[in-house]
Order: C-alpha cells, then structure tokens, then sequence
C-alpha cells in the first residue's frame, strides 16, 4: 500500500511540475529561444529524483562543437539519465511520436524522428541531424538501433554515423566530435544489481511501456553511472566504419568495466 501511495504522489508532483514548465517549453520553442535547451535538463533532473534514478557522473562532456553523442541503449531511462546531465536533443525513431507521455516529452525537446523505413527521406533526415550540429545543439545517437538486456553492447549500426559526416562541411573546423558514452545500471536499494534484476533497469521491448514505468516507480532506487569517454574526431577523411569501430570499442569497454566493477576500483585506487 505504501509503495502504491509513493507511486501515487510522485505521479501527481510531477504533472504538476510539467503543467507548469509545459507552456514555458512551448514558447521557447516557437521562438527558437536559448531556454528550450536548458528547461528540459531541469526537468529530467526532477523527474529522476522522483523516479529514484540516482545518477553519478564520471569523466566531461567535451567542450568542443559540433559535438555527437554516440551512447549505447538499456530503456527509454535512458533518455532521462542523459537530459538530466547536458543539454541534450535526441535522434529517435518515428514510433516514438506516438508514445503516451514519452512522445510528447520528446516533442517538447525537439528530438529528431527519423523514418527507417522511407529510404527516399533518408538525405533530408542527415540534413536536419547536422543542421542541428552545426548549430550548437549536443545530438544523442544510439547507434545499436534498439535496446538492450542492459549487459552488453548490441552491434552498431554504422549507417547512422552519417549525420557526423553530413555536419563536417558546416563545422567551422571541419571536424565534428563524436563522444562515445555508456549508461550503466548497477545497483538497487545500494546493493549490487544482479541478473536477477536487470528487468527492471532494462527494457528490451516486449513490455508494455505503462507497466515498465510503474514497475521502476514502485521500486525506485537505482544507481546509474555514465561514463563519458575520450571523443573521436570525424573529418572529411574519416572513413565512417573505421570511426564507428572506434566509438564502438570505447562503449563497451566503458561498459563492461563499471558492470564488473572494475572502473569504481581504479578510481578507489587513484584516490
């Protein structure tokens, strides 16, 4: 009862907090003003203490633009995770317009929808993606396409890297950056998670996305680590497979050190 009355109240604060951001958001948005990038990292960073997401940051975001952030994907968590850390756009699939709540937060952030499945539109969905790069924005790419148990990194798809490529002659260096990130779940109620657990962090798809987020608001409490690791710079020479190879390496390395545990002993070590 008490677990049901917290998921209650947590539910009605945040509609609260997001009746009253909404206007702001949509406003900026139609004039194309600075705080539509800034409000949504205020939101997601309320919406992540009242999920129970607790989130610790190792490493920086680069500082360098054009920047793209190339991260790998456990569940639509994700998304808040990475907003309540930097001021983020997404790229996301067309579905997502339509999911309920999601979708229209999505909208609110001005994520990019792309269209897999329209190869004729393709060309113009580049186009937008490096427009935004090239204006400043920080785009979040997940190259995997889908999510994941949370354990490992699907393989990347490299075609999506041509939005890095498609920014390069509007870089005011030629060069965009891309930085590859990993999101992992680690841990529940400050205990270690386990396998037995990964559903909760995880969302591979096949549950409904309602039932999900009741679940992860019923248990709350979860320990999120980002890494962000070292950028890799995309240039008009850079051959796309070669980099996403690259990108690809860093990720799961990043990955599979903080689930085993063996990042958080380096930096004990270092301290």
């Amino acid at each position: 009862m008490i677990n049901w009355i917290r998921v209650a109240l947590y539910a009605i604060l945040l509609a609260i907090i997001s009746l009253l951001l909404m206007p702001i958001q949509l406003f900026c948005l139609w004039l194309d003003l600075k705080p539509r990038r800034v409000l949504p990292r205020f939101w997601h960073r309320i919406a992540c203490r009242l999920l129970g997401l607790r989130v610790r940051v190792h490493g920086q975001l680069d500082r360098r633009r054009p920047l793209l952030i190339s991260a790998n994907h456990v569940s639509w968590k994700d998304i808040m995770v990475l907003s309540s850390v930097a001021d983020v756009v997404f790229v996301a699939k067309s579905e997502v317009k339509d999911w309920p709540v999601f979708g229209l937060l999505a909208r609110l952030q001005a994520s990019v929808f792309i269209e897999r499945q329209e190869k004729r539109k393709t060309g113009d969905q580049v186009s937008e993606i490096g427009r935004r790069l090239a204006d400043s924005e920080i785009v979040v790419l997940f190259p995997e396409g889908t999510t994941s148990d949370g354990n490992r990194l699907l393989e990347i798809k490299t075609s999506l890297f041509g939005a890095a490529a498609s920014a390069v002659p509007q870089s005011p260096t030629g060069v965009v950056h891309v930085q590859p990130v990993a999101i992992s779940y680690t841990g529940i109620h400050g205990m270690p998670m386990g396998r037995y657990h990964r559903p909760i962090a995880a969302w591979p798809g096949d549950i409904g996305l309602l039932p999900h987020l009741v679940g992860v608001l019923r248990e709350g409490a979860l320990d999120v680590e980002v890494d962000f690791g070292e950028a890799v710079d995309y240039h008009h020479r850079s051959n796309r497979k070669e980099v996403s190879r690259l990108v690809e390496q860093r990720i799961r390395s990043m990955l599979s050190d903080r689930l085993r545990g063996r990042a958080a002993a380096r930096q004990k070590s270092a301290a």
